[in-house]
């Protein structure tokens, strides 16, 4: 089991920079694909990027692809998601999750472990 732990959410102009980070708790990180994902108010959770245990497999949402990076460092214990050229529809609440399997998958259903959450507001 892991416990994931989200920071570095805030408010920031359209085309700022943000980079999110999501720290896992337990010996097994290595062993979690992990992906991201984002709520704004009144939509669905939708996925925005997900990479595999070794980090080799990535996948992007079409709408982040070429301004976002998702990364993670295994001895850290942490993912990351780099977040450039922000626009006023990434506004959302985005969520690291964890799965514990090899491959990054884009269905929020694929995964079991979440965390709480953090606000980034992007404004025009």
């Amino acid at each position: 089991q892991v416990q994931l732990v989200e920071s570095g959410g805030g408010l920031v102009q359209a085309g700022d920079s943000l980079r999110l980070s999501c720290a896992a708790s337990g010996r097994t990180f290595r062993e979690y694909a992990m992906g991201w994902f984002r709520q704004a108010p009144g939509k669905e959770r939708e996925f925005v990027a997900a990479i595999s245990r070794g980090g080799g497999s990535i996948k992007y949402a079409d709408s982040v692809k070429g301004r976002f990076t998702i990364s993670r460092d295994n001895t850290m214990n942490t993912v990351y998601l780099q977040m450039n050229s922000l626009k006023p529809e990434d506004t959302a609440v985005y969520y690291c999750a964890g799965r514990v399997y090899f491959s990054a998958t884009t269905s929020y259903s694929d995964y079991t472990y979440w965390g709480q959450g953090t606000q980034v507001t992007v404004s025009a």
